[in-house]
C-alpha cells in the first residue's frame, strides 16, 4: 500500500474506525508533533502499536505546531511529517488536527485505548475522559531518554 494511502482526512477515518470496530480490531491512537523522526519515535510509536490492532497518529497541523512550539517550527511540513509516519509499517492511519489539542478527534474516533509519553500523567492527558467513559483505556510509554526533536534542532543551533 502506498504511504499517500494510509493518510486520512477526519471523515474518512471515522468510517474507516467504524469498520475495523465492526471487524473487532483494537484500536490504538497517539498524536503529537513527530516533527524531525528519531529513535524516540519510533521506539515510542512501535511500543504503541503493539498494545493494539491498528495504529492510528494524529499530527498536529503546521499551524497548530506553530503555535506550541514557536514561529521556527515545524522543520518539516504537516504533509512530509505524515508521509514519513506513514511509511512505518505499524503505523495503520495518519491523520491531521489543527486545534490546541485532539480532544475533538478523540471523541468521534473513540479509540480502544489512547496512549502518551510517560511524561504525562493519566489524569492530564486529554480525552482521557472520554476514552474511559467509553470502556477503552488509557496507557502511557516510557520514553527513550534524550531523544526529542527540540534537543536534535538545538544541537545545530
Amino acid at each position: 500500500m502506498p504511504t499517500v494511502d494510509k493518510i486520512y482526512q477526519t471523515n474518512q477515518l471515522a468510517q474507516l474506525r467504524n469498520k475495523w470496530k465492526q471487524s473487532g480490531e483494537t484500536v490504538v491512537f497517539t498524536n503529537g508533533c513527530f516533527d524531525i523522526l528519531h529513535l524516540g519515535h519510533v521506539d515510542y510509536l512501535e511500543k504503541a502499536a503493539g498494545k493494539g490492532s491498528k495504529l492510528i497518529v494524529a499530527i498536529n497541523t503546521d499551524i497548530s505546531v506553530k503555535k506550541l512550539k514557536g514561529p521556527s517550527r515545524p522543520i518539516n511540513n504537516e504533509y512530509a511529517r505524515a508521509r514519513i509516519l506513514a511509511a512505518l509499517a505499524f503505523v495503520d492511519a495518519v491523520t491531521f488536527f489543527s486545534e490546541e489539542t485532539p480532544e475533538t478527534l478523540i471523541a468521534m474516533l473513540l479509540p480502544d485505548i489512547l496512549i502518551k509519553g510517560s511524561d504525562y500523567k493519566i489524569s492530564n492527558i486529554v480525552g482521557a475522559d472520554i476514552v474511559s467513559r467509553n470502556g477503552g483505556k488509557v496507557e502511557t510509554i516510557e520514553m527513550v531518554e534524550g531523544y526529542s526533536s527540540t534537543n536534535i534542532i538545538n544541537q545545530f543551533k
